[in-house]
Formats: C-alpha cells, sequence, structure tokens
C-alpha cells in the first residue's frame, strides 16, 4: 500500500485526482494539501508517506522547487496544465509527468512504474559518494512539445553546449540546464567515462576503440553509431578501464 500525499492549490484538482486513484486499491491518500508550506508539515508529521502527486505551478514556491528540496526516498508524480517548463532536469527524481486534465490510462502507466522504480530505489550502492544519481533517476526531458520522463540508465551520451547540456536518449536528443562540469559530479564513473571536455558518454554503450585523427587520440564508437573524440589525456584512462590494451 502507498501512502500517498496530494499537494494542489486547486480543489478541484484535488477530488478529480482523488476520484481516478479510487481505480487502484494499492493507493492510500493519507493528506491533501493546498500549498508547499502545508505540504512541508504534513509530509513531516508523516514520515510513512512515500508518493506524492505535485502541482508544479503552485502561489509561491513551485512544486519543482519544493521537490528539491524534500527527502531523496519520496517518490513524485509532477501534474501540471502545462506541458513547457524549462528547468534543470538534474533536481528532481520523478516517477512521471502528467498533463491536466489527467487521462485514466496515464495515471494507471506511471503508477504501473512504481514497482520498479522501488526495487531499484531499494538496490544497495556500491559507491562511497552518495552524490552519485542512480541510474532510475528520472529526468524530465523536452522532444519537441512534449516533455518525457528519461531514466539516467537510458541516456548514452552527455554533450557540452555552451552553458547547456545535449542528452541524447533513445528517444532522440535533448537539452537541459546544466553545465557539463556539474552534470559530471553527479554521474557515477562506474557508469559513465568523460571522454574529453565536451563529452561524457556511458561506458556500457561503447562498442569499439578506433584512433583518433589526432595524435594519440582515440574515437570511441557507440552502440547507436556516435563517434566520440576521446583526447589524449583520457585515452590512458580509457585503456585502464578496458584491461590496460
Amino acid at each position: 500500500m502507498w501512502k500517498t500525499l496530494i499537494v494542489d492549490d486547486e480543489r478541484l484538482a484535488r477530488s478529480e485526482l482523488k476520484r481516478l486513484l479510487q481505480a487502484h486499491p494499492n493507493i492510500e491518500i493519507v493528506a491533501e494539501a493546498d500549498s508547499a508550506d502545508s505540504a512541508r508539515d504534513m509530509l513531516a508529521a508523516q514520515p510513512d508517506i512515500a508518493l506524492v502527486f505535485l502541482d508544479i505551478q503552485m502561489p509561491g514556491c513551485t512544486g519543482l522547487e519544493l521537490a528539491a528540496e524534500l527527502r531523496p526516498n519520496l517518490f513524485f508524480v509532477f501534474c501540471t496544465a502545462f506541458d513547457s517548463y524549462a528547468l534543470d532536469a538534474f533536481a528532481l527524481n520523478a516517477l512521471d509527468y502528467l498533463v491536466k486534465p489527467i487521462v485514466p490510462q496515464r495515471l494507471a502507466q506511471s503508477l504501473s512504474r512504481l514497482p520498479a522504480a522501488q526495487a531499484g530505489a531499494a538496490t544497495p550502492s556500491d559507491n562511497a559518494n552518495q552524490n552519485y544519481l542512480p541510474d532510475h533517476h528520472g529526468l524530465l526531458l523536452k522532444f519537441g512539445e512534449n516533455s518525457r520522463i528519461v531514466r539516467l540508465s537510458e541516456i548514452s551520451r552527455f554533450e557540452s553546449v555552451g552553458n547547456h547540456s545535449a542528452v541524447y536518449t533513445p528517444y532522440g536528443k535533448s537539452f537541459v540546464l546544466s553545465s557539463l562540469s556539474r552534470i559530471e559530479q553527479r554521474l557515477d564513473p562506474q557508469q559513465f567515462f568523460k571522454a574529453s571536455r565536451a563529452d561524457i558518454i556511458r561506458i556500457s554503450t561503447i562498442t569499439a576503440l578506433e584512433p583518433g585523427v589526432a595524435a594519440g587520440s582515440m574515437l570511441a564508437i557507440l552502440q547507436d553509431g556516435q563517434q566520440i573524440d576521446v583526447s589524449r589525456r583520457q585515452v590512458q584512462q580509457l585503456k585502464t578501464l578496458f584491461g590496460g590494451f
């Protein structure tokens, strides 16, 4: 049973979501909040709340801002009437992102992700640095006019583009409002490799290594065919990673 909090400044929106959730017996709504301040109080008073449906656009403090400050073991489903948000995707770990009016089928799809997300969160980390994001961490990314939650495990490459970073996924390329250096601080070095100042790639997606154009450099060939330059400075580290060939 998932003890659930609904946070929305509109009473009718809370009522409609409660009605839709009645079709899911594994969801127990234990509290409602009409503001970020109220949500904080309820979460502090009921530490067994595990799932939060959170409206993004609220007066004072947005749902995204609230989520960034709350305990990391909470699962969030973000709800909004607007399908366009520019945000730092590394500030949230979302189960899903629903656009109002919420469609029952999309709600069911969101809730179907809970078992896998819970299993991923319960897997012990081998990393001493707890700041590394787990592979099940969800990023809210824009693809054209649509938004989608993409798991870190689905991302093959991060590329520096000015003050932004391009993100390469099976669904296409998106962008996040984070610098590559900031992203690097959150990525597990057992999963990702910094090929150069411009690129970080997922190690498991590397299928071949070839000599690069510059003397001493290499090309990392990824599963999707991308060819990524590995700087001379990083070549030795990459060789060590693959057994010192």
